[in-house]
Protein backbone atom coordinates (compact mmCIF):
# COMPACT_ATOMS: atom_id res chain seq x y z
CA UNK A 1 0.00 0.00 0.00
CA UNK A 2 1.21 3.70 -0.84
CA UNK A 3 2.25 5.86 2.74
CA UNK A 4 -0.38 8.23 1.65
CA UNK A 5 -2.61 5.89 1.93
CA UNK A 6 -2.92 5.16 5.77
CA UNK A 7 -2.56 9.19 6.33
CA UNK A 8 -6.27 8.99 4.47
CA UNK A 9 -7.04 5.83 6.52
CA UNK A 10 -6.33 7.80 9.54
CA UNK A 11 -7.92 10.82 8.70
CA UNK A 12 -11.42 8.81 8.05
CA UNK A 13 -11.18 7.07 10.93
CA UNK A 14 -10.29 10.46 13.04
CA UNK A 15 -12.98 12.64 11.53
CA UNK A 16 -15.67 10.00 11.84
CA UNK A 17 -14.62 9.52 15.84
CA UNK A 18 -14.14 12.98 16.65
CA UNK A 19 -17.45 15.12 14.67
CA UNK A 20 -19.78 11.43 15.55
CA UNK A 21 -18.49 11.84 19.16
CA UNK A 22 -18.22 15.47 19.40
CA UNK A 23 -21.67 16.26 18.41
CA UNK A 24 -23.50 13.15 20.36
CA UNK A 25 -21.68 15.28 23.28
CA UNK A 26 -22.43 18.86 22.39
CA UNK A 27 -19.19 19.94 21.60
CA UNK A 28 -19.97 20.73 17.93
CA UNK A 29 -17.25 23.82 17.64
CA UNK A 30 -14.90 20.29 17.23
CA UNK A 31 -16.39 18.78 14.12
CA UNK A 32 -15.74 22.33 12.28
CA UNK A 33 -12.91 23.96 13.46
CA UNK A 34 -9.72 21.52 13.64
CA UNK A 35 -6.36 22.15 12.09
CA UNK A 36 -3.57 19.18 11.51
CA UNK A 37 -0.64 20.73 13.12
CA UNK A 38 1.80 17.56 13.00
CA UNK A 39 1.24 14.10 11.58
CA UNK A 40 3.80 10.95 12.88
CA UNK A 41 3.56 7.87 11.19
CA UNK A 42 5.59 4.88 12.30
CA UNK A 43 5.24 1.42 9.76
CA UNK A 44 5.76 -1.87 11.89
CA UNK A 45 4.87 -3.80 9.00
CA UNK A 46 3.43 -4.18 4.87
CA UNK A 47 0.17 -4.12 4.79
CA UNK A 48 -0.99 -5.47 1.58
CA UNK A 49 -4.68 -4.70 -0.42
CA UNK A 50 -7.10 -7.21 0.64
CA UNK A 51 -10.72 -7.01 0.34
CA UNK A 52 -11.22 -7.41 4.42
CA UNK A 53 -11.65 -4.44 6.06
CA UNK A 54 -8.65 -3.22 8.32
CA UNK A 55 -8.91 -2.32 12.22
CA UNK A 56 -7.88 1.70 13.33
CA UNK A 57 -8.02 1.94 16.56
CA UNK A 58 -7.86 5.79 18.27
CA UNK A 59 -7.56 7.55 21.40
CA UNK A 60 -6.99 11.12 22.43
CA UNK A 61 -3.31 10.72 24.52
CA UNK A 62 -3.22 14.55 25.53
CA UNK A 63 -5.03 17.62 26.07
CA UNK A 64 -3.38 20.98 26.00
CA UNK A 65 -5.13 24.16 26.33
CA UNK A 66 -5.20 24.69 22.93
CA UNK A 67 -4.13 21.50 21.29
CA UNK A 68 -5.01 17.85 21.50
CA UNK A 69 -3.48 14.58 20.21
CA UNK A 70 -5.12 11.59 19.10
CA UNK A 71 -3.00 8.39 19.20
CA UNK A 72 -3.57 5.26 16.59
CA UNK A 73 -2.62 1.77 15.70
CA UNK A 74 -3.81 0.14 12.39
CA UNK A 75 -4.10 -3.54 12.94
CA UNK A 76 -5.00 -6.68 12.77
CA UNK A 77 -6.50 -8.56 15.53
CA UNK A 78 -5.76 -12.51 15.09
CA UNK A 79 -5.77 -14.77 17.92
CA UNK A 80 -3.52 -17.21 16.11
CA UNK A 81 -0.58 -14.76 16.28
CA UNK A 82 1.97 -15.27 19.31
CA UNK A 83 0.68 -11.24 20.74
CA UNK A 84 -2.99 -11.70 19.79
CA UNK A 85 -2.55 -9.03 16.98
CA UNK A 86 -1.09 -7.69 14.30
CA UNK A 87 0.36 -4.07 14.21
CA UNK A 88 0.88 -2.20 10.85
CA UNK A 89 1.37 1.47 11.45
CA UNK A 90 1.30 3.70 15.01
CA UNK A 91 0.26 7.48 14.36
CA UNK A 92 0.17 10.30 16.10
CA UNK A 93 -1.87 13.72 15.24
CA UNK A 94 -1.49 16.90 16.84
CA UNK A 95 -5.12 19.16 16.37
CA UNK A 96 -5.71 22.34 17.07
CA UNK A 97 -8.70 24.35 17.29
CA UNK A 98 -9.02 27.53 14.89
CA UNK A 99 -11.97 29.87 14.50
CA UNK A 100 -12.56 30.29 10.69
CA UNK A 101 -14.11 33.38 11.08
CA UNK A 102 -11.40 35.25 13.09
CA UNK A 103 -8.83 33.33 10.78
CA UNK A 104 -6.54 32.43 14.04
CA UNK A 105 -6.00 29.45 17.08
CA UNK A 106 -8.38 29.61 19.56
CA UNK A 107 -7.80 28.16 22.86
CA UNK A 108 -9.86 24.90 23.93
CA UNK A 109 -13.19 25.35 25.23
CA UNK A 110 -14.21 23.82 28.27
CA UNK A 111 -17.02 22.28 26.96
CA UNK A 112 -14.18 20.50 24.11
CA UNK A 113 -11.90 20.04 27.20
CA UNK A 114 -14.82 17.61 29.20
CA UNK A 115 -15.75 15.73 25.87
CA UNK A 116 -11.60 15.24 24.98
CA UNK A 117 -11.05 14.16 28.72
CA UNK A 118 -14.23 11.63 27.91
CA UNK A 119 -12.09 9.81 25.09
CA UNK A 120 -8.54 9.88 26.49
CA UNK A 121 -7.37 6.34 26.49
CA UNK A 122 -10.85 5.09 25.14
Amino acid sequence: MNNGRYVDYLQDARVDFLFRTAKELGADDLETGLLVARHEVQYRAPLYFRPEPIRIELWISEIKAASFTVDYEILDVDPALDSGRRTYVEARTKLVPFDFSANRLRRISPIERETLSKLVGS
